[in-house]
């Protein structure tokens, strides 16, 4: 397993990384290949039965946490490093049944297992999706490292080293169809949809059916103009009629624009910002609410939705991306994003639609949960990889017909 980011005491995606890391080794014989940051349990420590191979990250990477996230300075370093312990090992006459890179999940990263004879697995991979034209004015100015993202479409096509990651891995898992939409002009040997996180668990059957009072609105995560959360608040200014409240819970650079929205449309005693807080008391917010309302426009994953449907919740989020992928139906309303103002009417519609069908918002809710426990559960995930890496590896060489990748990691003493 390759991940250059892999922390169980972190966020994000190396806390992702972990779950899949933490999962995969107590089921297969697990090498990974990850860094470590100082100050942070190594890895070694943090799972024990895991032979850990791990690189110090390099100084000052960490100092700008929203810079390192979208450019990974720290993967060039990392990506030479394993590449030569990869071809060291195999030279030295190591085999390896399958080589997984799990991370980044950002779609512009080479993998250092490419090429070298290994069947290799890259992703869920994400990311790369552009904002709708309609919302763009209102984003404002864009940090130049996030503007870096344009450049995307280009690498995938013009990056010698990206491209044979791509063409040469024996599959490619995405998070949602858009990638294959993205990764459409070059030669794919095998695609699988299935979202880079999951869930742990699942709350008991919420009955929300004897509850009184305004029905309650939950919006959870980062407030970036992209998430969607303006068009919420605009949302409740077309449905004053309805007895209603949301509740935010995150920060993030576009809480002030929010907070002056809600004042300006008069609707800022409706809306309670409570900002960060603990994992406890999101699972609190999770359970007193009615409605989850999340239509963030360009988001490639989505945890925070699979959440939401694990407390019986239904769900409010946008077509594309992870979210309109994660859902169907039967558990969630999902919208187009063409313009603000056309999401905030749809969002609104949406949300009139739910408050004044109690009994259609109790089905949905039901929906919701059934599907996080059938389809967004962490075995899940580690079971279609399971079977993937079996037929990925009996098709290497069938003589073998997967039994090497279905074996199981040795108990430990």
């Amino acid at each position: 397993m390759i991940a250059p980011a892999c922390d169980g005491e972190d966020i994000g995606e190396a806390w992702v990384a972990f779950q899949w890391a933490k999962l995969l080794s107590a089921r297969f014989e697990l090498t990974l290949l990850t860094t470590y940051k100082r100050d942070h349990t190594p890895m070694a420590q943090q799972l024990p039965h895991v032979r850990v191979v791990e690189w110090g990250e390099p100084p000052l990477v960490d100092r700008f946490e929203r810079l390192n996230s979208l450019m990974q300075p720290g993967y060039v370093p990392f990506y030479i490093r394993a590449r030569r312990w990869i071809k060291e090992r195999l030279a030295a006459g190591e085999h390896f049944d399958i080589a997984h890179q799990v991370v980044p999940v950002a779609m512009r990263y080479p993998s250092p297992a490419a090429g070298l004879g290994v069947p290799l697995v890259v992703g869920p991979v994400g990311g790369s999706l552009e904002s709708p034209p309609g919302f763009v004015d209102e984003e404002g100015a864009t940090p130049w490292w996030q503007r870096l993202r344009a450049l995307d479409a280009w690498r995938i096509q013009h990056d010698r080293l990206l491209r044979r990651t791509y063409e040469s891995a024996a599959c490619v898992i995405g998070v949602a169809p858009y990638v294959a939409d993205f990764l459409a002009n070059l030669r794919i040997r095998r695609l699988e949809i299935m979202s880079e996180t999951a869930v742990h668990s699942v709350s008991a059957p919420i009955d929300r059916t004897d509850r009184t009072g305004a029905v309650r609105l939950l919006y959870v995560g980062r407030i970036v103009r992209t998430k969607g959360l303006r068009d919420v608040i605009r949302a409740l200014a077309l449905i004053k009629d309805l007895d209603t409240t949301l509740d935010v819970v995150g920060d993030g650079n576009d809480r002030e624009a929010c907070e002056a929205l809600a004042k300006e449309l008069g609707v800022e005693a409706r809306v309670s910002f409570h900002g960060k807080v603990p994992r406890d008391v999101v699972d609190d917010f999770y359970e007193r609410a009615d409605v989850f309302v999340f239509p963030s426009y360009r988001e490639p994953g989505g945890n925070v939705t699979m959440e939401a449907m694990a407390y019986s919740l239904p769900v409010i989020v946008c077509q594309r991306g992870g979210p309109g992928a994660n859902v169907d139906d039967s558990c969630a309303i999902r919208l187009a994003a063409e313009s603000p103002e056309q999401l905030a009417a749809d969002c609104a519609s949406a949300i009139r639609t739910l408050v004044e069908d109690p009994d259609l918002r109790a089905a949905m809710g039901a929906a919701a949960r059934e599907h996080a426990s059938t389809t967004h559960m962490w075995p899940q995930r580690i079971e279609r990889a399971a079977i993937l890496y079996a037929e990925l590896v009996a098709q290497a060489d069938p003589a073998l017909d997967g039994e090497r990748a279905t074996r199981s990691r040795p108990p430990s003493s």
